[in-house]
């Protein structure tokens, strides 16, 4: 079948220079993006319930801008005063930067990594005597407490916020010849809201290994898997497919 219709199960990339628009323009394809996931943030009476004291804790580790909001948020609501002699441990600059929102930057106590958290991981093994707080999603990666455990650093995980499926019942009667997703729980939130989906012609595609594992769980076929060493992107991935699709008519 011919691709002409793709849907992305995630946010519109606010750059007009995307990798999406290049594809679209190369193969005359009309893309349209939809998050199939929201995120809800945990009530201060579910986060009660966890009875863990945030002012028991020197330093916070924050893995995402959402991390950050929440936290705020959660400590707003309980009406607590953050001290100054907080530290935060940021996975990025930018998510450090964000914290100017809540804080003001230059006086604090702020350690950010290039990105991952094996490299933030060498900032906080310099810091073991602290107490860290990691606020996190109820989906986030294991990878997390994992590292923080085999370093033997003294933290606290604590579920600030969730991962939910979001409304896509105005979606029901549009086709797409093609489903692309990043995450399990966007395959979760297909079936949430669809249990009658039915794959026939549509293409799926899914970026790394769990994502296309739920597709197979859900019964459902992986047509074009990323990343790959032949195509390290989505984008590539796709536009791969449908040239290989365009030679097999021919």
């Amino acid at each position: 079948m011919k691709i002409k219709r793709i849907l992305i199960s995630q946010p519109e990339p606010k750059n007009d220079k995307s990798p999406y628009s290049e594809l679209a323009e190369k193969n005359g394809l009309k893309i349209d993006f939809r998050p199939f996931i929201k995120i809800d943030g945990v009530s201060v009476k579910e986060f009660r319930q966890s009875r863990i004291d945030i002012l028991a804790h020197g330093s916070v580790i924050f893995t995402s801008r959402t991390a950050v909001d929440n936290y705020f948020r959660i400590a707003e609501e309980l009406r607590l005063v953050i001290p100054d002699t907080m530290k935060y441990f940021c996975i990025s600059e930018a998510t450090a930067f964000y914290l100017q929102k809540y804080i003001v930057y230059r006086k604090r106590k702020i350690f950010y990594s290039n990105g991952t958290f094996a490299n933030l991981m060498e900032m906080i093994k310099k810091h073991k005597t602290e107490k860290f707080l990691t606020p996190l999603s109820d989906t986030h990666k294991e990878e997390i407490p994992k590292k923080l455990e085999q370093a033997k650093i003294n933290y606290t995980k604590t579920i600030m916020y969730k991962t939910v499926s979001a409304d896509l019942s105005d979606l029901s009667d549009v086709n797409y010849d093609m489903l692309v997703f990043y995450s399990p729980s966007g395959i979760k939130s297909l079936i949430d809201n669809f249990p009658d989906f039915k794959q026939n012609n549509t293409q799926i595609a899914t970026f790394g290994p769990k994502t296309a594992k739920a597709v197979k769980n859900a019964g459902l076929k992986v047509n074009i898997k990323a990343p790959t060493k032949e195509a390290p992107s989505m984008t590539m991935a796709i536009d791969q497919f449908i040239v290989e699709n365009s030679k097999k008519k021919k």
